[in-house]
């Protein structure tokens, strides 16, 4: 999505301690911790007395798109797909693209492999990039999630996405005919591998320090790129082997439909409850702004968060062909943009494209880039906690 373009200005620097990298020479570099106060001006836009109906009546139209989002994505696993049988039957009878068992496996890993990359190289990989090369200011704006402090929990909830894929199971245990207890009885060896590097993984990301926003230049940053590396390295390289190696298993099948019916539906359903949840709390403050009632949508905003994190192991299929992804978790956001609709007056007309998804129409990437999670995030939260009215 494109990036956004906002008067910023860096005030101070607390610089703690250093984290030190080889620099271009070889030779030591002292790259500041990020423990800087980074202070952004946004045209000081806040809830006032005198925005606080077009504020909420924005976060309300918001909540009802994403709602209805979730809805349609999980109508179309568990229903019904472009008029026909549901994605969730496709997938099982390994119908539409795919022509066997395996390659819906190979599907699930390939999905367990993009977000462990994206986790690594792009979510956390950036903000650090940026600030690496003394852009400070630029890297808190590529941290996801950075309004409401939450980005270690979705980063880390990315990677339980990877756990429940393999294991067929969204509380840790592995189901019978899972990926995870396919491996363990055909290689122990690569079975113990992936699940210590899925664990490793997870537990880097929940060990850096917190909020991620304010020391993108610590080790532990590094710690978790280096932990979502080797993940990415064993899932495509030796677990896509092993997927070759076994690909006429009848088990297979039993993993898919496993994978389906315990993971992917239950996933979405609950991403429908918890939307619909925070869709009525913020009616609710539309209804009647209060400090209390902001408080309260953004908690649910928070329980919201999780079920849609936890299914970014498989972007692909309806969120992928129908353009849910980006409708519900664009970033980063365009502040300029957001402030554009709120004075317009026309905020649905905004918002809301229609007709066949298309990733390269400039007018549905701009309606999408002011809707979904992290524009509801902005709506509600302001230095990692609930707005104030």
């Amino acid at each position: 999505m494109k990036k956004n373009v906002i008067m910023i200005s860096l005030l101070a620097m607390g610089l703690g301690f250093a984290a030190c990298n080889k620099d271009e020479n070889g030779g030591e570099k002292n790259i500041p911790e990020g423990t800087a106060d980074v202070s952004i001006n946004e045209d000081n836009i806040d809830v006032t007395a005198e925005n606080v109906t077009t504020w909420t009546q924005y976060a309300t139209a918001v909540a009802n798109l994403l709602a209805k989002d979730a809805s349609d994505l999980n109508q179309a696993w568990s229903v019904s797909y472009n008029d026909g049988e549901s994605y969730a039957q496709t997938f099982k009878t390994f119908g539409g693209e795919y022509n066997s068992a395996a390659a819906c496996v190979q599907q699930i890993v390939d999905g367990c492999i993009d977000i462990a990359s994206e986790v690594g190289t792009a979510k956390i990989g950036e903000p650090r990039d940026l600030w690496e090369s003394g852009k400070y200011t630029e890297a808190v704006y590529a941290v996801e999630s950075w309004y409401s402090w939450h980005s270690i929990d979705d980063y880390s909830n990315n990677i339980l996405s990877i756990r429940n894929a393999l294991n067929g199971t969204r509380d840790n245990t592995e189901a019978t005919h899972s990926l995870a207890a396919f491996i363990k009885e055909k290689d122990a060896t690569l079975y113990a591998s992936v699940k210590s590097k899925v664990e490793t993984a997870y537990n880097a990301i929940k060990g850096m320090n917190a909020p991620f926003r304010s020391h993108i230049g610590s080790n532990s940053v590094v710690a978790a790129q280096d932990a979502c590396a080797a993940l990415v390295d064993v899932l495509e390289k030796d677990l896509i082997s092993f997927i070759n190696l076994h690909a006429d298993d009848d088990e297979m099948e039993n993993i898919v439909s496993t994978y389906v019916d315990q993971v992917v539906l239950p996933t979405y359903a609950d991403l429908v409850s918890k939307t619909t949840a925070l869709r009525q709390a913020i009616v609710e403050l539309s209804n009647e702004p209060s400090i209390a009632n902001f408080k309260s949508a953004a908690d649910l905003w928070i329980e919201a968060r999780e079920p849609w994190e936890t299914s970014e192991a498989f972007l692909f299929g309806p969120v992928a062909d129908l353009g849910l992804d980006p409708n519900m978790d664009s970033w980063p956001l365009d502040v300029d943009a957001i402030k554009g609709v709120m004075e317009s007056g026309n905020i649905e007309e905004l918002i809301i494209w229609e007709g066949e998804y298309d990733e390269d129409n400039d007018n549905i990437s701009a309606a999408q880039n002011v809707r979904g999670f992290h524009t509801l995030e902005f709506l509600l939260f302001k230095d990692g906690k609930a707005r104030s009215y």
